[in-house]
């Protein structure tokens, strides 16, 4: 029945309301729709870090491919992880990246791919996709002359590959007891399904091309676990790898120790002890062995 307000003969015995809401309906309203977004909203975000999960693992793949193709039209030799810089213009052309990252918008190598992204002995085989090499999740920018412009790299290699210009860097014990890869047909211990080649890094502990695993303990020492690098925890608490089979794989970090909070514009520190940590010993096995 309908309401006319301006026919009060025929106005009904009991009052009814004319199409609104009262403000108690309201706040229910909207404290539902508050609680349905309470729900919903981690489920799209797990769906959203899973995407750039999968997103980052192509990425990975792409890389290991490009850094596979390479070995085959030059030898069976490995491209090195970082140049030495000792002898910079003998070994820089034949290194996957080189330049250093960090937050100085003086520095090309943050913000401009032509800098070192473009001359890698990689970019062709990679077909030349910038993108590729950075997680999708890692958000890091340098401001350039007032303009916010996201860092190019956060992909980093097995320093063990290649090593800095094909030597461990006379950096001595633990690097120097470990064998460095020169050649994919070296790689049988680990194999090239369990050696890692590209993985993730934090934006505040990326710097040179490569990531160093120390050793230290390996195998049975676990009291001497030490960590010289901190990988990357942009999918919920795990890190994008690639393997020098080709195949790719997200993995999830169990120890706490391995995944301190982000320093923002920053360096977190990533040179500590770290024993008994599980994680230390999943990169252990997979980095390289004794000579």
């Amino acid at each position: 029945m309908s309401c006319d307000l301006t026919k009060p003969d025929k106005m009904p015995r009991f009052r009814h309301r004319c199409g609104a809401f009262t403000l108690i309906e309201l706040l229910v309203v909207i404290a539902i729709i508050a609680i349905l977004a309470a729900m919903l909203l981690p489920a799209l975000t797990k769906a959203k870090q899973k995407a750039q999960g999968i997103y980052c693992m192509n990425n990975h793949r792409q890389l290991a491919l490009a850094w596979r193709m390479y070995t085959e039209d030059n030898n069976d030799l490995l491209v090195f992880a970082s140049e030495d810089m000792d002898d910079y213009a003998a070994t820089a052309p034949y290194t996957w990246v080189t330049g250093t990252l960090d937050y100085n918008p003086a520095n090309r190598s943050n913000w401009d791919p032509n800098e070192n992204i473009k001359k890698s002995p990689l970019w062709k085989y990679c077909g030349e996709n910038l993108a590729i090499w950075r997680c999708p999740s890692d958000y890091s920018t340098v401001t350039v002359s007032g303009v916010r412009l996201p860092r190019v790299r956060s992909m980093s290699m097995n320093v063990y590959l290649g090593g800095w210009g094909g030597t461990d860097g006379n950096w001595g014990a633990p690097i120097g007891n470990q064998r460095i890869f020169r050649k994919f047909s070296d790689i049988t211990a680990p194999t090239p399904s369990q050696m890692f080649v590209f993985l993730d890094m934090r934006e505040d502990s990326i710097d040179m091309g490569n990531l160093c695993v120390n050793m230290s303990g390996w195998p049975d020492n676990p009291a001497a676990y030490v960590f010289w690098d901190l990988p990357g925890m942009y999918h919920n608490g795990a890190c994008g790898f690639s393997f020098a089979d080709g195949h790719s794989e997200i993995k999830k970090w169990r120890d706490r120790r391995t995944t301190p909070p982000l320093a923002a514009n920053g360096f977190v520190n990533d040179i500590f002890a770290s024993p008994n940590n599980p994680d230390v010993a999943w990169m252990q096995e997979r980095a390289t062995r004794p000579k």
